[in-house]
């Protein structure tokens, strides 16, 4: 990851309902990703405790989601809006919960439509806790269905 210090924030709709990064979800995550100088994402969060498994431990299908969530940012900095397709997680340490993190993501390739990924979830001192790879689809401009009225 280079020099987060030229980073510039991705910005959301004001609408954005989005688990991960909606800020209108009064439920989601609310993580606000940037990208960094050599086109990878990151962002800084502590996730709180109502997102844990084990005590002191953020649950696992929430730690896929912090994985995913980079990947897709990832795409989206390189003005690509795609849909996950697979992902594969290493588990390797546990995430606290309520204690800062750092979610990175990256493009590793593209084919087209295809997007290949990667991200890592790290504590503060740097030490990888969950890593994924990902394998995502460009979505088709007018392919998603219109969002419900609120």
């Amino acid at each position: 990851m280079s020099d987060t210090a030229n980073a510039t924030l991705l910005t959301h709709s004001a609408q954005n309902r989005c688990f991960g990064c909606g800020p209108e979800n009064p439920a989601g995550l609310k993580l606000q990703f940037a990208v960094a100088e050599d086109g990878s994402v990151f962002c800084v969060a502590t996730i709180s405790e109502n997102y844990e498994g084990p005590p002191g431990c953020l649950h696992g299908g929430i730690i896929a989601t912090l994985l995913d969530e980079a990947m897709s940012k990832a795409n989206r900095a390189q003005g690509v809006t795609a849909m996950t397709r697979e992902m594969q997680i290493e588990y390797l340490k546990p995430v606290p919960s309520g204690a800062q993190i750092r979610i990175e993501g990256r493009v590793t390739r593209s084919e087209g439509r295809k997007h290949w990924t990667s991200a890592q979830i790290l504590n503060v001192e740097g030490t990888v806790l969950a890593r994924a790879v990902g394998f995502f689809i460009a979505v088709l401009p007018g392919s998603l269905p219109k969002p419900a009225s609120r």
